[in-house]
């Protein structure tokens, strides 16, 4: 009987160590895996004269302090600059509290809405033969046909290909003859769906405005304000969407932490498949 009790107690002490589970890679192999992936920056360089929402001013640049004498209006022996911006400008977040009186500002967004996984629908082809195109739920439902289902807890970005316009102000606006602008957006149904249903984190897009042109020339920013009274962020002017596939990647958003901020510019990039 001592041989036998020994003997179970061996099989349950063998079969507890199979079960168990194997030990989860390091932060350090993480980042090895991460290091060898492929790396796209998804944000425009700003400057002063770049495309914006038409009510900002442009920004203004003044160099503080020079490497030599004659050009810093503080002084010399190193560059270093003033940058006079409004929050939305360039590539840029937008908190639920740029629209929204008493929700998040900038410096309240979690850090773990920053990675993401990322979603890319692309439209660029429906875009460029009506630049009044918006996303409808027949496209989701056809990008979750191909993928699966929308992932919880996503960043999805609308691929339209308008940043290809940049810098171009005015091809990004895109107006016509009686000063209505033409350029891609969301609508109502697919944002619905997106927030409340999939619950992604995050939205983003190429052009500067969530809503279409032909909405936005009427002071209609009704869906921007859609997003944002849900208490959720959202990144505009985004770039290299091209160059990012529809499922697999990883959207990592970044930007300072002004406090109580209504906005900032970004860097965003994707961390995609080889």
């Amino acid at each position: 009987m001592k041989w036998t009790r020994k003997l179970i107690l061996y099989g349950l002490v063998v079969l507890a160590a199979s079960a168990a589970p194997a030990s989860e890679p390091t932060l350090l192999d993480i980042q090895k895996l991460l290091a060898s992936k492929r790396f796209v920056d998804l944000t425009h360089s700003f400057e002063p004269g770049i495309p914006r929402w038409p009510g900002f001013p442009d920004e203004k640049r003044e160099t503080a302090y020079w490497y030599e004498k004659g050009k810093g209006s503080l002084g010399t022996g190193f560059f270093s600059e003033i940058f006079t911006h409004v929050g939305q400008w360039g590539t840029h977040v937008d908190p639920p509290a740029h629209f929204i009186k008493g929700l998040r500002t900038v410096d309240q967004i979690g850090l773990k809405e920053m990675i993401l996984p990322l979603v890319v629908i692309d439209v660029h082809g429906a875009a460029a033969k009506n630049p009044d195109y918006t996303l409808n739920m027949e496209r989701i439902k056809k990008w979750e046909t191909d993928h699966g289902r929308v992932p919880p807890g996503a960043f999805v970005a609308m691929r339209t290909d308008w940043s290809k316009r940049w810098p171009d102000a005015g091809a990004m606006e895109n107006k016509d003859s009686a000063g209505v602008s033409h350029y891609p957006g969301w609508s109502m149904p697919a944002l619905k769906y997106l927030y409340e249903e999939c619950k992604i984190t995050a939205s983003g897009h190429e052009t500067t405005d969530t809503d279409p042109g032909v909405a936005t020339s009427k002071e209609d920013y009704s869906l921007e304000t859609y997003i944002l009274k849900t208490d959720h962020y959202q990144i505009e002017l985004l770039t290299n969407l091209d160059q990012v596939p529809e499922s697999g990647a990883l959207i990592v958003a970044t930007f300072p932490k002004p406090k109580g901020g209504s906005g900032f510019p970004a860097r965003v990039f994707a961390i995609c498949p080889l």
